[in-house]
């Protein structure tokens, strides 16, 4: 039985901590297969959320890669605000790398579609894509991800790396979030 959740603007678990791990298990022997070869393999991540993911996939992958990240801001609170900031930008020189750009969630499209695009100017030898989650009925740009974990639905969700103002990265599944519960003004962090 499940502990009561942490916060009580969670609605339901929608991908059990199991479901994850197995799941996460199965990218990462995915990418290992499509990768056995490379000599020069980095995964991006893209921070905060995709911290939790792309630790637990690098280390289910198995093989030579390295790690770098780049942070990019497009959310106040449960809102897509639509533009794209790039804050932190990745240190290593990607020219002739595979590299897989790794997001935890897919919502409207528009970062992965930015980053994607800025990567792909810097030379790779590859790019793909790999998120955790994908809300495909929210997308606004053509996506392709490479190595998808789960599709779900149109639903805010914290938990295993996803935030809400910076509150729900620590739990170890997916829930979402009850929107009119949350938005009361005791747990707005950031205004």
């Amino acid at each position: 039985m499940m502990p009561p959740f942490p916060y009580d603007f969670i609605d339901e678990v929608i991908i059990p901590e199991e479901e994850i791990k197995k799941r996460v298990t199965e990218l990462g022997h995915q990418i290992a297969q499509d990768y056995h070869s490379s000599h020069n393999l980095i995964l991006i991540g893209l921070l905060r959320g995709s911290f939790v993911f792309l630790t637990d996939l690098s280390r289910s992958i198995g093989i030579p890669l390295t790690v770098d990240f780049m942070a990019t801001m497009s959310y106040e609170g449960a809102m897509s605000t639509g533009a794209v900031k790039l804050i932190l930008d990745h240190k290593i020189n990607i020219e002739g790398w595979d590299v897989i750009l790794v997001d935890d969630i897919i919502d409207t499209g528009y970062t992965v579609d930015v980053v994607s695009r800025l990567l792909a100017t810097r030379n790779p030898h590859s790019l793909k894509i790999c998120a955790l989650l994908d809300k495909v009925e929210r997308h606004r740009v053509d996506i392709q991800i490479d190595y998808c974990g789960f599709v779900i639905p149109d639903r805010f969700v914290v938990g295993y790396g996803l935030d809400i103002d910076e509150q729900g990265r620590h739990l170890p599944y997916i829930a979402t979030v009850n929107l009119a519960k949350y938005n009361r003004p005791n747990y707005r962090l950031h205004h």
